[in-house]
């Protein structure tokens, strides 16, 4: 199974700056008052008569013309006069001088003088706060985003609580905690729960299932991080997986559909030479079918002089030779997440054909078991067909066929479908669509996560990479496709590889 890597930049967004400003700040603008004549003294008017003096001296030098008309030099007198008077009238008494208040000291304004006894003020509404549109009187107040805030109206776009700290992050142009924002927009691990770490390079870098895209820490890999034997979860820190006797873990959505014991396993049997039948391929002999443990399938995996197994962990077995195994009579106790009671019984194998039993892992949810079922048939079918010896890419090939075949079948089973599956021959179309419909009668409805089980359990079959199991169903599945499942069995059985 191959396993994606993500890596991710940095979430995109900003982090601005916010200001307080203190109680010192008020909105009063401090100007100085125009100046009055009582403040002119004598030298200022002997120096404003002398301008007016020479003014008319200039305009006598410069040629222009001289008004000699007696009225027109009386209303300039007047006018003169009239000019001189208005710096004498008097100016109403100043106030008492105030006290100096101390130079403002936020860089908004950035006043620096000290303010002079006549205050100005700004008019009303000259300060808006950009969250409730009410003037922003005297007190503290946060100036940020081009724009002045009511501490208590700078809110946090997640949480809507006021944002007090100096730094925060933008997105969209709205403002969150740096907090909040990093619980939306930084992606948590769906095993620990924790935030993803960055790595050297300040990137989030994490690994995701290829099918359920489930998202970890990459550290998972390594810590011993149990994983589902069935679905391939990974265990998250808040659920409990089930404990099996051999070590195995089983989450607690595979285990509703598990089968734990040979007897509970027998109806599936049927189904799946029916199943076969369905194919015009039954099985004539009867060969038994056990579940058993890990251990008992080892130790018969090692007894079988014949056969290729899927490693790193086989799951089912078709044996040839005759022995004793050890199968689950009945199915175990379950307490506190472990199983507690296993009940076996030894089985003695003896040869009366070319196959003596097929063996399945215990503890698997109903559509693994059949899928495995289905490919360890195949294999009986084929010895007892009399197939020569087949390289592993051709048999485990054909043998991943039918198992990917019998999933199809029940999916569209479960979802009321009575197609036929598109890999499924034409002319076997009509008995497997039979198959299909009589099979769908026993089950009930299945739910949603078993639809989606049975959907993983095929990307497995599909995205497999072994040379034998994944390009050999690949192949197989191609030559079926196109040929049909009898005539490309005529061909394994005549040239023993897949017709191109």
């Amino acid at each position: 199974m191959r396993w994606l890597t993500k890596i991710l930049k940095g979430s995109s967004h900003r982090i601005s700056k916010g200001q307080y400003h203190g109680k010192y700040e008020d909105d009063t603008i401090w100007e100085g008052p125009p100046a009055s004549a009582d403040q002119l003294s004598d030298f200022d008017k002997e120096e404003l008569d002398r301008a007016i003096a020479l003014s008319i001296a200039e305009a006598d030098d410069k040629g222009k013309k001289v008004v000699d008309d007696e009225s027109l030099l009386e209303e300039d007198e007047l006018l003169a006069k009239a000019i001189e008077e208005s710096w004498n009238v008097g100016s109403p008494p100043s106030p008492p001088a105030a006290p100096h208040p101390p130079p403002p000291r936020s860089p908004r304004y950035g006043y620096e003088s000290y303010a002079p006894p006549y205050p100005f003020y700004q008019p009303s509404g000259y300060r808006t706060c950009a969250g409730c549109n009410n003037e922003v009187g005297q007190g503290r107040y946060l100036s940020c985003l081009g724009a002045v805030w009511h501490p208590e109206c700078f809110r946090c776009h997640a949480c809507n609580l006021p944002i007090s700290d100096y730094e925060f992050s933008m997105s969209d142009n709205r403002p969150f905690h740096k907090s909040c924002y990093k619980d939306l927009h930084h992606p948590k691990c769906d095993v620990c729960k924790n935030f993803i770490p960055t790595n050297g390079a300040g990137l989030i870098e994490y690994r995701a299932h290829p099918f359920w895209h489930q998202k970890y820490c990459p550290s998972h890999e390594h810590d011993g991080t149990p994983r589902c034997c069935s679905c391939e979860r990974m265990e998250p820190v808040d659920a409990r997986y089930l404990v099996l006797d051999d070590g195995r873990k089983l989450c607690l959505e595979c285990l509703d559909s598990s089968i734990m014991d040979t007897h509970e396993c027998q109806p599936l049997y049927l189904e799946i030479q029916e199943f076969y039948e369905g194919l015009l391929m039954k099985v004539e002999q009867q060969v038994p079918l056990l579940l058993v443990e890990r251990q008992a399938l080892n130790e018969a995996m090692e007894g079988e002089k014949n056969g290729h197994h899927h490693m790193p962990e086989t799951r089912g077995l078709c044996l040839s030779e005759e022995q004793t195994v050890s199968t689950i009579l009945r199915r175990p106790k379950i307490g506190g997440y472990r199983v507690l009671d296993m009940f076996t019984e030894p089985y003695r194998l003896v040869r009366k054909c070319e196959v003596t039993a097929i063996l399945i892992l215990y503890g698997l949810p109903r559509l693994l078991t059949g899928s495995i079922l289905a490919h360890e048939m195949m294999h009986a079918w084929l010895r007892l067909k009399g197939y020569p010896n087949l390289n592993p890419e051709i048999e485990e090939g054909i043998c991943q066929v039918l198992a990917h075949m019998w999933l199809d079948s029940e999916i569209m089973a479960g979802s009321g479908s009575s197609v036929a599956s598109s890999s499924a021959s034409s002319s076997s179309s009509s008995a497997f669509s039979s198959a299909s419909s009589s099979g769908s009668s026993k089950k009930g409805k299945r739910s949603d996560f078993e639809k989606k089980l049975g959907e993983f359990f095929k990307h497995q079959i599909e995205s497999d990479t072994s040379a034998a199991y994944g390009d050999g169903f690949r192949e197989g599945n191609k030559a079926v496709l196109k040929y049909g499942l009898k005539s490309t069995l005529d061909h394994i059985r005549l040239t023993g590889s897949f017709p191109c």
